[in-house]
């Protein structure tokens, strides 16, 4: 396969439309009886779209788009043996997939109002002749699958399907039990009859989707049924491996954070199946599908933030990036996947209660009038439908938008927690023998190996959104990723192997929250090297609280933790303050401040370093490409500009540490004030046993016992994560945690006087108050490190 594509790109830019007005169509009165042409007619107005002006933005443009990616399909289309294009060889199972998404733009060309060619008798044929060369070629029971399994069983024959639905009847019988004969061979029912290996999570919906519409485009009762039946052990909450858990994690490939890619096409394929379904004779009725409803706010909105979609749970699409050099190349990038899921959300809405559809048609609303950045109804990569789902939610005058909530959410299940406040939002990506470093196969993603190294990039309410967006995958020094304690040990592209999944040997990551601030911790080891340490953030007000103890290797290679790397785009020159004194502007300067007690970058943000320390500073022009991290990327040059503050540890440290406070959106003025109020927030321990602060003003108390020991006024008598808020009425909440999921009769002191026990969890088997606060878990083992809530008086 030629360009910058991903498999999944593919599906995402080739969703046909609907028959023009007046085309013939088999959905008429004659045929109004037949459930299976009604099921037919349904799916292609839910994927292609309706109700839209084909005259009005943003079809207009979308259509005219179609129209010209088309016919330059059609001008370079060429059947001879062993392709369809000349760039898309058929012995490798991309261009399979890829000659099918061709066709499948021809379709909407021909299909769609206002391309130009809508009703082209040529370009019909064309399209014709382009199905009976792939089927004579490439795709019919004859042929043995070959390559990545994901073309013959999800890629190709989706597209083929989709096809087959909008020109049905403008394919002869024999076309018909053609195409259908080959999905029979690559997708048979025994595809999936186990629910294991690569019939798992957003693979086996993707199956189910060709099940159910081969079903339907052959009359094929027993196939739609079992489309439907296989569904059900995608609903259920699993404890391992992938799916949806309890907690609002969504892992895939057993081992990954993946709400926002592998999450995503299961959502968007749900919400299509369940839509299509509903009030047929198959409807989806397992009351466990209400799990997958729920995760609209559980599992995906935690991540969606002004309508992009968080890298922390994105894995190997994030380094699909930006490559349109073209009129054939997908946007991608967090906003292009947010814009996706919202779409997904809008469609999912139909199958749900009335009451949770207008709630996500104000997510939704939120979402996109928030999305400054890339406005939704711009992204030509959405389809028709798409775009007149999300049109339909932007009109509504009864729907009102939702604001971005304050919260913090933590997702132990696959070790991320996001942090949200009024102005900004901030997420934490760690690693255990629970979850993956990062993924790379495909060639993509080679280079991300830190990304699970205490990687926390956040955005602003108005600022700050294209931040990853920009080229930052391409361009940014992958061994200084914001928020990461790592070893400049040089790594190979793809360290730890395709699909190998690298997991560092350890499991306290974690950490415990109230639902507004959180103690999170990770014990950290580096990939394929000697680094260790032990990591802290403390998720607050209007800052986080960041520590790095412990810090340690022998790789002889310089350690460094990285406090920011912003990414000021192609010409930014943002001023960089350091204790009040404004610094040179010019790519290429760089600085080492001793005692710097505060820094702000105009625009963005403030970071304290309490009790002043020495910080490096660097402005670079960095010049890469997409081809540096994905093979299948472009190889066209980009530049950004970048601005990176860091602690160097030096070579092979022993027990080195730092500690800083990030501060978004803070101007000079309030980091100044905040570097100035010493008594703000005091460290209390860290180090390799603990790692805890104070702050006076919130009434917070937090540890990170890595060991068992005391700080602070609390005691743990063996490891565990401790988050005390005293709320100044009298009353407190104590949230543990046992990250490790290992410990059974954990004791927690406070050093408090408590008068009494408001609420406890039933893990509390013995509470002693008065002059301390004396709590005995019982088995926490079980309960994936969900943290432990407790409401107290004091006295």
């Amino acid at each position: 396969m030629s360009g910058s594509w991903s498999r999944r790109s593919f599906l995402r830019l080739s969703a046909c439309a609907a028959l023009p007005a007046g085309a013939p169509s088999a959905g008429s009165a004659s045929a109004a009886g037949d459930a299976y042409e009604a099921l037919r007619l349904k799916w292609r107005e839910m994927v292609l779209g309706s109700g839209f002006d084909p005259a009005a933005a943003p079809f207009r443009a979308k259509l005219a788009l179609t129209g010209g990616q088309a016919a330059e399909h059609r001008t370079a289309m060429a059947p001879v043996s062993g392709s369809l294009w000349p760039d898309l060889p058929l012995n490798l199972s991309a261009s399979i997939t890829g000659s099918y998404s061709r066709l499948a733009t021809m379709t909407q060309a021909y299909a769609q109002p206002g391309t130009g060619l809508t009703g082209d008798a040529a370009l019909l044929a064309e399209i014709k002749t382009g199905l009976d060369h792939l089927h004579q070629q490439a795709y019919n029971p004859a042929k043995s699958q070959f390559g990545n399994w994901w073309d013959f069983q999800i890629g190709s024959p989706q597209l083929l399907l989709d096809i087959t639905t909008v020109l049905h009847d403008r394919l002869s019988a024999a076309q018909l039990a053609n195409h259908l004969a080959a999905v029979d061979a690559f997708v048979p029912d025994s595809s999936v009859s186990r629910y294991t290996g690569t019939s798992t999570g957003a693979n086996r919906v993707d199956l189910c989707r060709s099940l159910a519409l081969r079903g339907v485009l052959g009359g094929n009762a027993a196939k739609i049924a079992l489309a439907r039946d296989a569904l059900s052990p995608v609903f259920p909450f699993v404890t391992s491996g992938d799916g949806f858990y309890a907690d609002g994690s969504f892992v895939q490939h057993t081992y990954l954070a993946y709400t926002g890619s592998y999450g995503a096409v299961l959502l968007g394929g749900l919400a299509g199946l369940l839509a299509l379904l509903n009030g047929s004779a198959w409807a989806v009725t397992d009351p466990a599908r209400q799990i997958v409803l729920d995760s609209v706010e559980a599992s995906f909105a935690p991540f969606l933030f002004n309508g992009l979609m968080m890298d922390a749970v994105s894995g190997r699409s994030t380094n699909r990036g930006n490559p349109r050099t073209d009129s054939h190349g997908f946007q991608g990038g967090d906003h292009g996947r947010g814009h996706v899921v919202m779409a997904s959300i809008a469609q999912l809405g139909t199958a749900a209660s009335g009451t949770e559809n207008r709630r996500w048609r104000g997510l939704v609303k939120g979402w996109m009038q928030r999305d400054y950045y890339s406005p939704v109804l711009t992204d030509t990569d959405l389809s028709v439908a798409a775009l007149a789902r999300l049109k339909a939610v932007q009109d509504d005058d009864t729907v009102s938008a939702l604001p971005e909530p304050t919260s913090h959410r933590l997702f132990p299940s696959m070790d991320r927690a996001v942090h949200r406040r009024p102005g900004w939002a901030a997420s934490i990506s760690m690693a255990s023998r629970r979850m993956g470093f990062y993924e790379t196969g495909n060639g993509e993603n080679l280079r991300g190996w830190h990304a699970g190294a205490g990687m926390l990039q956040w955005w602003g309410d108005t600022y700050g959104n294209g931040q990853y967006t920009d080229a930052f995958w391409a361009t940014v020094d992958p061994y200084r990723l914001p928020g990461t304690t790592v070893s400049h040990k040089v790594l190979a592209d793809a360290e730890g192997g395709a699909w190998g999944l690298p997991r560092p040997d350890v499991s306290w990551v974690g950490g415990a929250t109230d639902g507004e601030y959180a103690a999170l911790g990770q014990f950290l080891r580096g990939l394929a090297g000697t680094l260790y340490a032990k990591k802290s953030w403390f998720c607050l007000a209007d800052s986080v609280v960041c520590l790095a103890g412990a810090v340690r290797a022998t790789d002889g290679a310089a350690v460094e933790t990285v406090v920011e790397n912003r990414n000021l785009g192609a010409s930014g020159g943002q001023a960089l303050t350091v204790n009040g004194a404004a610094q040179p502007t010019s790519p290429g300067w760089s600085a080492t401040f001793t005692g710097a007690r505060w820094a702000q970058i105009a625009g963005h943000g403030g970071y304290v370093f309490p009790g002043g320390a020495t910080v490096k500073a660097l402005r670079e022009a960095r010049t890469g490409s997409w081809r540096d991290v994905n093979t299948g990327g472009t190889a066209d040059p980009i530049t950004r500009r970048y601005l990176t503050l860091w602690f160097d540890h030096g070579v092979d440290p022993s027990g080195a540490a730092c500690s800083y406070v990030l501060m978004p959106g803070a101007g000079p003025a309030a980091t100044a004030a905040r570097a100035a109020d010493t008594g703000w927030m005091t460290v209390l321990a860290n180090g390799n046993d603990r790692q805890g602060i104070v702050v006076p003003s919130l009434g917070v108390t937090a540890v990170n016992f890595w060991f068992a020991g005391s700080a602070g006024g609390l005691t743990a008598d063996k490891p565990a994560c401790v988050l005390v808020r005293e709320h100044g009425d009298g009353t407190a909440t104590l949230c543990v945690s046992d990250p490790m999921r290992m410990q059974t009769g954990l004791t927690v002191t406070w050093q408090r006087p408590v008068a009494s026990v408001l609420s406890k969890p039933a893990t509390v088997v013995s509470a002693t108050t008065g002059p301390a606060l004396t709590l005995t878990f019982g088995d926490l083992t079980g309960l994936a490190g969900a943290t432990q809530r407790i409401e107290v008086t004091l006295a």
